[in-house]
C-alpha cells in the first residue's frame, strides 16, 4: 500500500475552551469546505447576533445525533444524496433537524490529472477494471493500482466501495481510506513528478483551482441502477448494494436543530436564508487550505468583505 506523506495544516480547526456553555455549537465534519463554512457561520453569529459559538468536530453520524439530543446545533454542510439516510432519520422521521432549502450544487466521482487522462489514455471509469491500465497506478509493486476513496468516516467512502465493486475495479485497485489532507498531499506529489494518480473527488473543491483535474467518464446517473444500503440497516450492505452509474447531482445544505426556531429564532432565520455558491465555497477552501489563512481570520475578513450578502441573510423573513 502506498504510504502518503501527511501535511500539517495548523489552525484548520479551532474550538472554544472558555469553560462556560456556548449559546450554540457547530459540528464540523472532516472535509475542507465544511470547515470553512463552519467558521463563516460562527463569525456571522458572533459578530452580527452577539452569540457565543463553539466549534466541535465529529462524524456526520455524531453531528446529527447531537442535533437530536441537544448537544450540537448546526451541521454546516450536509451533502445529498450521500447523507440521505441521516436526513431521512432526523429531518423526516424524528423531525429533530431542519435542512435549509437553500443549496449549493455539487459534483462527485473519480478524478485523474489531465496528464493521466491524456498521457496514459485513462479517461473512463471502466478503464480502472482493466488490469493493465490499473497497474499504471501501482506504486508498491503488487500489481494493483491504488485509489483513494475517501476518509473512513465519510458516507461517500462507503458508496465508492460499492461503486468499485459494481464497476469491477475493486479487483484491480487497492481502495485506500485516509484523511483528506493526506490524499491531497499525494495528488500534489503526483502532479510534481507527472505520475498517474486517480482519486475520489468532489466539487466545489480547491483542488480544481490548484491543478488540472478531470472527472473520469461514466454512465449518467440512473436511479434504477443505484441501490445503496446503509450499513446500519444490513451487515451485508456491500454485497447487496449496486451502483454502476454516475452519482446524481449533489446538493450541499446547511442543517440545524429544530429547537433553534424557539431558543434562537434569529439564528434559525439566518441559517435558513444563508446562500452560498460554487465559486464562493471553492475560494473559501482555497484561501484556508492552499494559501494557509488561519480559519477564524479568514472568516472575519470574509464577513467584513461580504457585508451586503450577510445583511441580506439577516433581513430575510
Amino acid at each position: 500500500m502506498r504510504v502518503y506523506v501527511p501535511i500539517l495544516l495548523a489552525g484548520l480547526l479551532t474550538t472554544t475552551g472558555s469553560g462556560h456553555a456556548a449559546d450554540l455549537v457547530i459540528g464540523i465534519p472532516s472535509w475542507s469546505s465544511a470547515k470553512a463554512t463552519a467558521h463563516v457561520i460562527k463569525e456571522v453569529l458572533e459578530d452580527k447576533l452577539k452569540l457565543d459559538v463553539e466549534l466541535k468536530e465529529g462524524t456526520n453520524e455524531e453531528i446529527f445525533a447531537g442535533m437530536d439530543d441537544g448537544t450540537i446545533d448546526i451541521h454546516p454542510e450536509v451533502w445529498l444524496p450521500n447523507l440521505m439516510a441521516l436526513h431521512d432519520k432526523y429531518v423526516i422521521r424524528r423531525k429533530s433537524a431542519i435542512m435549509s432549502e437553500k443549496a449549493v450544487p455539487g459534483e462527485q466521482g473519480l478524478c485523474v490529472t489531465r496528464h493521466t487522462a491524456e498521457g496514459h489514455g485513462i479517461r473512463k471509469i471502466e478503464d480502472l477494471a482493466d488490469p493493465g491500465k490499473a497497474r499504471k497506478f501501482d506504486t508498491d509493486g503488487d500489481g494493483r493500482g491504488e485509489l483513494w476513496v475517501g476518509d473512513k468516516d465519510w458516507a461517500s467512502t462507503r458508496i465508492e466501495k460499492i461503486r468499485a465493486r459494481s464497476y469491477g475495479h475493486a479487483q484491480t485497485m487497492q481502495l485506500l481510506e485516509a484523511d483528506e489532507t493526506v490524499a491531497m498531499a499525494a495528488v500534489d506529489a503526483a502532479v510534481a513528478v507527472d505520475r498517474p494518480i486517480v482519486f475520489y473527488c468532489y466539487a466545489p473543491h480547491h483542488v480544481f483551482s490548484l491543478h488540472e483535474i478531470v472527472f473520469l467518464e461514466e454512465p449518467p446517473h440512473d436511479p434504477r441502477d443505484w441501490r445503496i444500503i446503509d450499513p446500519a440497516e444490513d451487515a451485508q450492505w456491500l454485497t447487496k448494494s449496486n451502483a454502476a452509474v454516475g452519482w446524481a447531482i449533489s446538493f450541499l445544505h446547511v442543517t440545524y436543530s429544530s429547537r433553534l426556531a424557539e431558543s434562537q429564532p434569529r439564528a434559525a432565520q439566518l441559517l435558513s436564508a444563508m446562500k452560498l455558491d460554487v465559486d464562493t465555497v471553492s475560494s473559501m477552501t482555497y484561501a484556508i487550505v492552499v494559501e494557509g489563512m488561519e480559519p477564524s481570520e479568514f472568516a472575519r475578513q470574509w464577513v467584513a468583505t461580504n457585508g451586503e450578502r450577510v445583511d441580506a441573510w439577516l433581513a430575510a423573513k
